[in-house]
């Protein structure tokens, strides 16, 4: 059995499509585990349509990843966000890795889908960042890997993936991509919304970056060799890759400030 662990808080925009790819899943011994976070839109009752177990838990998205894991039966654990949907071939895809290749932990390449400028901008970015580990953390994994290493790091709002695909590699375990694709349903991106997140992630990034300094060093640079390697991706849509670039100075300059603050606040305390 996989159990797919979906962690909601107002996700009733995305979680109807989310879900609704879970059950197209090629594979059929699944179990759905919808943990939310009080909801006070339809996100609950829209879940329930989906026969999932739901719990309902005052906590962030590692605290509740963490809780669904725990609940889970599966000997398999799949990790989504309410904004993402699986095509229909990931979890077979990934089970067939794990079990004829002796992989502990699978990287599920992620395309980025949205409306307008700015998300075609993040979208031609996604691109040049398919099947690099410093960017892609793995999603799927033995349950008991999961449970060995801990899970994820509650303390982190930002970077937990990353975190706990680098502690799964610094344990040697095996960690594989497979080709089936999944979309983060990104809707209309306003750039005010990405300096907000940036610099929310930025406040709790400074703790990512002491567990684990050399990738975060690489990975909080605002160019990436990934841009160079794909060049050619970029030079295909000028335009785009203008703004792509200018979102990630952006973001950049708005990490920096709230890893600033974090670290003053902390001086402070």
């Amino acid at each position: 059995m996989v159990s797919v662990v979906v962690p909601t808080h107002n996700s009733s925009k995305t979680l109807d499509v989310c879900l609704g790819s879970v059950k197209r899943q090629t594979y059929p011994n699944l179990e759905i585990i919808v943990v939310d976070n009080y909801s006070t839109d339809d996100t609950v009752k829209i879940a329930e349509k989906y026969g999932p177990t739901v719990f309902q838990v005052k906590a962030l998205r590692s605290q509740a990843r963490n809780y669904g894991a725990w609940k889970a039966k599966g000997e398999f654990l799949i990790f989504l966000d309410a904004d993402q949907k699986l095509t229909p071939k990931v979890i077979e895809e990934c089970v067939q890795k794990v079990v004829n290749d002796c992989v502990d932990a699978v990287m599920i390449p992620e395309v980025r889908v949205g409306e307008g400028f700015w998300a075609k901008c993040r979208a031609l970015e996604r691109l040049t960042y398919i099947g690099d580990p410093l960017v892609e953390s793995a999603r799927f994994y033995r349950k008991s890997v999961f449970e060995k290493l801990g899970g994820y790091d509650e303390m982190l709002e930002a970077g937990e993936d990353k975190e706990l695909h680098a502690r799964v590699e610094d344990a040697k375990y095996k960690i594989i991509s497979v080709k089936a694709i999944m979309k983060h349903l990104e809707g209309h991106v306003k750039l005010r919304e990405l300096v907000i997140r940036s610099y929310r992630y930025g406040k709790t990034y400074i703790y990512y970056a002491k567990k684990q300094p050399k990738r975060a060093m690489v990975q909080l640079m605002p160019i990436r060799l990934n841009f160079i390697r794909k060049w050619r991706i970029l030079a295909n849509q000028p335009l785009y890759a203008c703004g792509m670039l200018f979102i990630k100075f952006v973001e950049y300059i708005a990490g920096t400030a709230g890893l600033v603050y974090s670290k003053i606040s902390s001086l402070k305390i």
